[in-house]
Order: structure tokens, then sequence, then C-alpha cells
């Protein structure tokens, strides 16, 4: 008989994730000299200050490239210093540093944040024409490297920095403390930590070692925030405080949506808002963008539906002018409800340009790779990744998809590396709760834990919601009674029934009540 997870086991297996970090305290982050290029950067950078050459920061759509913008160009904002600023319009820019930008911007010295390393014709364009590039970015270092004045980049086989797994923002962050040092100024570096907490979250960097501190010490600030754009988020949403689960589900989407729907460079403004007056005006603008997205989502992904193949091991789904800032939504959404990985295009002039999802253990982007001799392009990882081909090859890379997708196993497909195992329901109580809260923010290499219940008994059970696609349901076993509920459930239940369950705990805040709530994950 499996044992069941007393409070105990629980605590054990969540502090042994930890055993081996370093970093347990904003004054043992490392220093930026470790950096590869740091110097080199920093230095140009003092120069043209120093000088009045004209500087441009290049950043990036989503959230990580929207929060580095903001950091760099706050502390110029700050000392004193004149920029430009661009971040690139997902419809009409495309990805990260392009030709036709650097033409676009009059700058004797060219930053980018959370871009550029792929970005080898612009670097060329700017050596030819006596423009310093200095790239600062996080992301995997492709086979052929621009020749860029300086690349500040923690993936760099020769960096030296001892954590290659930090965002964006983050490397933007070390510059600025680079810059200060150099300066030889006082400036707070903590006053970004707000910022940064969102970053690495919203990025899905994982959350040991000094990501966790970060992002510990970096919720703590959001709370205490004196930035109008926070405090118009907790007026507009009447929240007291706000959590880690508020960064996923609330913050990160409002900020990603207008670089999704229309241009980032909304949710810049928002950010660097002055007043509480401009936050709430400019927050009002990207809720309706967000509302705008989600409505987009659900169309899209009804739409989708068509394309699920029950015999398939992934799903494979186009069509056109499908809205490009949603297809990865999209595709996450689908990959989440059928367990199998998902693609999903947008056909536009003869391209097809997708978003991919894995799921459990599925590397999805090996999966795209091995059809690599009919595709445009492809980049990401493990779990997600991006795809470009000709309209015309979409069928031919649907089935050869399938045919590579038929090695994949159910196991393979449905693992859940954040199940701790089965649980005793008398251990599902207050106390359980508060050990769970030690242990966060959860998310990469610290995820959320998930538990078991099995054969529990249904007491009541009802359906919610406008569609009523929601279930709520009490389970009893003994004297243990729990609420639950089930998000777009996916399986029958009635009352009487015995069932095993996989699901999470939250807190039930119900006039000042606190109880556990599960949230059921699956009927297994």
């Amino acid at each position: 008989m499996t044992k069941k997870l007393n409070k105990e086991d629980i605590r054990s297996i969540l502090s042994s994730r930890f055993e081996s970090d370093t970093c347990t305290k904003l004054e043992t982050l490392p220093g930026p000299q470790s950096f590869k290029d740091m110097k080199k950067a920093t230095k140009r950078i003092v120069k043209a200050i120093k000088n009045d050459e004209r500087i441009a920061i290049a950043g990036d759509y989503d959230v990580d490239g929207v929060i580095a913008s903001v950091i760099l160009s706050t502390f110029f904002d700050d000392i004193g210093i004149e920029y430009e600023l661009v971040i690139p319009n997902r419809f009409s820019d495309g990805y990260g540093l392009s030709l036709g930008i650097v033409k676009r911007l009059d700058a004797k010295v060219i930053i980018t944040v959370d871009n550029g390393i792929s970005a080898v014709e612009p670097a060329l364009y700017c050596k030819q024409n006596d423009i310093d590039l200095i790239i600062t970015d996080h992301h995997s270092i492709p086979s052929v490297v621009p020749d860029a004045y300086a690349i500040v980049n923690p993936k760099q086989e020769d960096c030296a920095f001892p954590n290659c797994e930090i965002c964006g923002a983050q490397v933007a962050w070390y510059l600025v403390a680079s810059l200060k040092k150099e300066l030889e100024m006082d400036y707070d570096l903590s006053g970004f930590l707000e910022l940064l907490c969102i970053s690495i979250m919203a990025d899905m960097m994982q959350l040991t070692d000094m990501n966790r501190v970060m992002v510990k010490k970096g919720i703590l600030a959001l709370n205490r925030s004196k930035r109008p754009a926070f405090e118009a988020i907790k007026r507009f949403f009447s929240k007291k405080s706000l959590q880690s689960d508020d960064i996923s589900f609330l913050i990160a989407p409002l900020i990603n949506s207008s670089g999704r729907m229309e241009d980032a460079k909304f949710s810049y403004n928002f950010l660097k808002s002055k007043t509480l007056d401009v936050a709430m005006e400019r927050l009002e603008y990207i809720v309706d963008l967000n509302n705008s997205r989600k409505d987009e989502e659900k169309m899209l992904f009804e739409d989708s539906l068509r394309y699920v193949n029950e015999e398939e091991n992934v799903i494979i789904a186009w069509g056109e002018e499908w809205h490009e800032g949603i297809v990865g939504i999209v595709a996450s959404r689908l990959s989440k409800r059928f367990k199998k990985p998902a693609i999903v295009f947008s056909i536009k002039e003869g391209k097809a340009k997708g978003s991919a999802r894995g799921i459990g253990d599925v590397d999805i982007l090996s999966l795209i790779q091995s059809q690599q001799d009919i595709l445009l392009g492809f980049g990401g990882h493990k779990g997600a990744a991006g795809v470009l081909l000709k309209q015309k090859n979409l069928e031919s890379f649907r089935d050869r998809m399938y045919v590579a997708a038929k090695s994949l196993n159910k196991a393979q497909m449905r693992l859940n590396l954040d199940t701790l195992g089965v649980i005793d329901p008398a251990s599902i109580d207050f106390e359980l709760l508060e050990i769970l809260e030690e242990f966060e923010p959860y998310g990469q290499k610290n995820p959320k834990p998930s538990f078991i219940l099995k054969g529990i008994s249904v007491k009541v059970e009802r359906k919610l919601g406008k569609e009523k696609n929601h279930l709520k349901l009490i389970l009893q076993e003994g004297s243990s009674t729990l609420e639950s509920i089930f998000f777009n459930f996916d399986k029958e239940v009635k009352r009487g029934d015995k069932i095993d369950i996989l699901f999470t705990l939250s807190k039930n805040d119900y006039r000042g009540l606190v109880t556990p709530q599960l949230m059921i994950k699956e009927i297994i």
C-alpha cells in the first residue's frame, strides 16, 4: 500500500529543492564584473555619456523586454541622459533588432536589452556605419554570433557569471549596476526589485538560487512600491496586496497584452507613469486590450478544436490571418486540455508562422527540428518553440509530425513533475497552507506542488459559470470535508462517486475565514 504523505514529508521534499543554492540573500548576489564584455560595454556607454554622443535603447515586446527597457531608460532619466528608445512592433517589425530598426535610429551607440544575440545583419550594418552595438541578452547563443562592439550574455561559453539562467531584465539591471560603479555615483539599485520579480516570473526563469531571492524580495518591494502603475493595479482590481499568483495570472498577462494586440509601448508608458491618474487611464486601455485578447483567444481556441485528432499524439492547427499574438496561448490551452503537444499557425502571405507548446516530458523543439528540411526557421526550447514554413508545406509538416510523434507514450505526455504523491486528507489544513507558503514563489524548478487523493467520496456536486463549465465539489473521507473546484472540467461525476484526483492547494479567504481549497487539475 502506498504511504500517504504527511506535513513533515512535504516540508522535507520542498526543502530539498534548494539544497544546492549558494545565493540565499541579496547581499550574496554575484557582481556585474564577472560578465564577459561588461567592462567594455560600460566604458563605451560612459564615454558616450561624457561626450554627449547619441544613445539608443532597443527593447522587446514581451514582459521581460518591456521591463528591461523600463529599467535602463529609468536609470538614464534619473541621471539626466538623453536617449532614443525603440520597442519593436510584433506586426510591423517582427522579433528583435532588425536592419529596419537600426536604420531608423539616429545613434552612435545602440544598446539592446533582452534581444540582439541573433542580430548578425544589423551588427554588420552598425560596424560598416561606425555605430557601436552593445548587445545585452540572455537567449541561447546561436552558431553564428553577431560581430558587435560588446556582447553581455551569461550564456556565452567564456562568460564567468555563475548563473546563466537569468532573464533579460536582470542583465539590463546588472548593466545599470556596472554603470553606477563606473560613474562613481550613489544610486539605489533595489528600486528595481519589484520590476525584476515580474520579469523573472513572466519569462519563466528557474526559481532557485539568486532568482528565488530576487523574486521573494521583489514581491515584498511590489507591495511597498511607490510606482503609480502598481497602485493603479491594486485599485483597479481591488487588491489589498499582490502575491506571486497575481504576477503570473494578472500583471504579466496585462503587460504582455499590449505587445500581443497592438504595441508594447503602451505597457512601457504605463509602467513609467508619473501619477496615479495617468496610470489609471493607461491601465484602462491595457485592460481593454487584454479583454480583446481574451475574446480573440476564445474564438481561435474554439476554431482550432476541429483540428484535434484523437488518434494522433500531436495537435497541428492553422488558420488564415489568425492573430499572431494569440496563437501561442491557444497552443498552450490545447496542450493542457488534450494532454499532448500542440502547434498553432497563423497563415499570411504564403507563410505559416507557428507557436508550439510541449506537455509533460515531451521535447517539442526536438520534434520540430526533426522536420527542419521543410522549415524556413525555428527556435525555442523543450517546452515552447516557434516555427516558420511555407503555407504549401503545412499539410506535409502535419503528416510528418504525426509520424514523428508516434513514438511518444502516454506516460511521457502525462508526466507531472510537480506531483509529490498521495496525501492523507487529514493533513490538508491551515498548517499545510502555511508550509506551502514558506516555499513560495513557485515556478520553474520549484513547481507548485500537486497531490493525489485516492478514493475520496463526492458529497456535493454543483456546476458553476455562465456555460456551466466549472465544477464545484465537496469531498469527504471520514471526518475530513474538503472544498474543491475544477475549472473547465472534462469528466462528469455525481454525488456518491468515489474518485481519484490530482490537485493543487490554494487559500479560500471568505469573510476573513481562511480554509484550504483544492484546485483540481485532473480526475484520474
